[in-house]
C-alpha cells in the first residue's frame, strides 16, 4: 500500500464540472489509492471551486479514498513529476461550436454532434490540436513517464497529435461509448432469454475509430451475440420505441431508437458500437443526415443544440457553485473506469477494456500508428493491444477514409497549412455542395474560430495573394 498512497494526478481541464467531477467520485470511493490531483485550466475560478470541492470531499468521515486538490497557474506546474495526466478540455467555447455545428446548417449540412468529423470537427480540430501539441510538449519535459488519458473530442486526432509529437508518450484515449452498446446486448439477452447479464460480463472484439466503432464478436459465456443481435435487428425495422424520461439530465437530446445501428449492422454484419448521433456523421450525408426530419422522422435520433449545451453547462456551473457553497457531495455509480485503469497501471489488478490507441498490428488492414479503437490489457505499468485482426472489407473502405482525413486534419493543424485542411473538408462524405460554396462555408468557419486558430492570419493573407 506505501507504494501508492502518493500518486500524483495532473488534471489538464482541470475546470472541467462533468469529467473532473466524475473522478472526483470515483476517487472517493477507493481505498487501495491515494495522493495529489493537480489541477490546471485556463477557466482559473473553475479549477478553483473543484480544488475546494475535491478536498471538502476528502475530509468526510464517509469518503474512504483521501486526495488532496490544488490548483496551479502553468501548463509546467501541473504535471511536473505526475504518474498520471487526463486531459479533458473543451477546445475553445460554446459560441466557436455553435459556429461548428449550426453554420453548416444554412449550407443544409446537418451534425447531430459536430466534434469529431465533418465540417464541425475538421474547424475543431484546427483550434485543438495545436493545445494538445502544447500539452505533448509539456508532458515530455515535465513527466515524460506519465500515463496519459484523454478524454476531449475529437479523441482520435488528439491522441494521434500526442504521438506525433511525444513519439514515447503513454497515452491513450477512453470513450464510453461502447458501454453502451454492451448495456444494448444486456437488455436484449434479458428481454428474449430473461438474463440478466452485466456489461463486464459481455466480451467482445472491438474494431474500428473512435466514434465509429464495431463489435465483430460478441459474447455472453460462450454464447455467440452475434446471431442473437441479427434476430433482434430484424424484429425491430424500425428501430426501438424512443423513451424521454423528463427527469432525465439530458431530457431528449440524447433521445435514439438505434435505428443507425442496426442499418448499419444490415449493412456490414458487425455490431456498431457508438451512439447514432456519432455513427451517423462518419457516413455520406446522404445515408441518414440529409434533412433535419430525415433524423428525427425517419431513424429517430437527435440533433444536439448548442444552445441546449450552453443551458446545460449553465446548470453544471450552478452545480458546482452549490457543492463549493456546501450543498453535499452524493457519491454514486459513474460507470466510468479510469480509476480502474489506474489502478491496473500500478498493478493493483488487471483486466481488458476498450480505448483508443496507435496501432501496431492488432488491427491487420489497418494503417500502422493510425489511431484505433480496439481491446487492450491493463496491467502494471502497460497497456498492450488485443489483437482485433481485420475490420471487414466492405466496412474497412469507410473506416479507411476516416482514418485518411483524420491525418490530412493532424498535419494541417500542427503545420498551418489551412489549404490542406480544405481538401480533407471538401472531401468529406458529408459535404454536399459544390467547392465554390464550399470554400464560402469554410472560410466562414475559420472566421468565427480565429481566435484559436494560430496560423489564421498567415492564411488570409495567402488567400488575399
Amino acid at each position: 500500500m506505501k507504494d501508492v498512497k502518493n500518486v500524483q494526478i495532473a488534471y489538464i481541464g482541470g475546470g472541467s464540472r462533468a469529467w473532473a467531477h466524475n473522478l472526483m467520485n470515483d476517487l472517493a470511493q477507493d481505498e487501495e489509492i491515494g495522493g495529489d490531483v493537480r489541477l490546471y485550466d485556463i477557466d482559473k475560478e473553475g479549477a478553483r471551486i473543484n480544488e475546494k470541492i475535491g478536498n471538502d470531499l476528502s475530509a468526510r468521515e464517509d469518503v474512504k479514498g483521501k486526495w488532496r486538490y490544488k490548483t496551479y497557474e502553468t501548463i509546467g506546474e501541473a504535471p511536473s513529476g505526475a504518474d498520471f495526466v487526463v486531459i479533458s478540455i473543451l477546445p475553445g467555447t460554446f459560441d466557436e461550436m455553435e459556429s461548428d455545428v449550426h453554420l453548416p446548417e444554412e449550407y443544409g449540412i446537418y451534425q447531430p454532434v459536430g466534434d469529431s468529423t465533418g465540417p464541425g470537427g475538421i474547424v475543431r480540430s484546427l483550434r485543438c490540436l495545436p493545445m494538445f501539441r502544447d500539452f505533448a510538449l509539456a508532458i515530455k519535459e515535465y513527466c515524460p513517464k506519465a500515463w496519459v488519458i484523454n478524454f476531449t473530442n475529437p479523441m482520435s486526432a488528439c491522441v494521434r497529435t500526442l504521438y506525433k509529437v511525444f513519439p514515447e508518450i503513454k497515452a491513450f484515449g477512453c470513450c464510453h461509448e461502447v458501454f453502451g452498446t454492451q448495456k444494448l446486448l444486456s437488455k436484449i439477452l434479458e428481454e428474449k432469454y430473461g438474463v440478466q447479464a452485466t456489461r463486464d460480463e459481455i466480451r467482445t472484439n472491438i474494431v474500428g475509430v473512435n466514434h465509429f466503432t464495431f463489435l465483430t464478436e460478441a459474447k455472453y459465456k460462450g454464447m455467440d451475440l452475434m446471431p442473437v443481435y441479427g434476430a433482434y435487428v430484424d424484429e425491430h425495422p424500425n428501430g426501438l420505441e424512443q423513451s424521454v424520461d423528463a427527469k432525465h439530465w439530458a431530457n431528449g437530446a440524447y433521445v435514439t431508437t438505434e435505428l443507425v445501428k442496426f442499418t448499419l449492422f444490415k449493412r456490414y454484419g458487425a455490431i456498431a458500437a457508438a451512439g447514432d448521433r456519432h455513427l451517423s456523421e462518419f457516413c455520406p450525408g446522404k445515408w441518414f443526415l440529409e434533412s433535419k426530419e430525415m433524423v428525427e422522422k425517419k431513424y429517430g435520433f437527435s440533433l444536439t443544440t448548442v444552445a441546449w449545451r450552453k443551458i446545460e453547462l449553465e446548470e453544471r456551473k450552478q452545480k458546482a457553485r452549490d457543492y463549493y457553497e456546501g450543498k453535499p457531495f452524493v457519491l454514486r455509480k459513474t460507470g466510468e473506469e479510469t480509476v480502474r485503469q489506474i489502478k491496473a497501471l500500478l498493478g493493483l489488478g488487471d483486466f481488458v477494456t476498450n480505448v483508443n490507441i496507435p496501432n501496431v498490428g492488432q488491427v491487420e488492414n489497418n494503417p500502422y500508428d493510425a489511431i484505433v479503437e480496439t481491446n487492450a490489457f491493463f496491467s502494471g505499468d502497460s497497456v498492450k493491444p488485443v489483437h482485433a485482426g481485420k475490420v471487414p472489407t466492405a466496412l474497412n473502405a469507410l473506416i479507411m477514409r476516416i482514418i485518411e482525413e483524420q491525418e490530412t486534419v493532424v498535419d494541417a493543424a500542427l503545420s498551418g497549412d489551412y489549404e490542406k485542411a480544405f481538401v480533407a473538408f471538401l472531401n468529406n462524405p458529408n459535404m454536399c455542395l459544390p467547392e465554390e460554396k464550399a470554400r464560402e462555408l469554410f472560410d466562414r468557419m475559420l472566421e468565427n474560430t480565429k481566435a484559436y486558430l494560430p496560423y489564421y492570419d498567415a492564411y488570409v493573407e495567402k488567400r488575399k495573394a
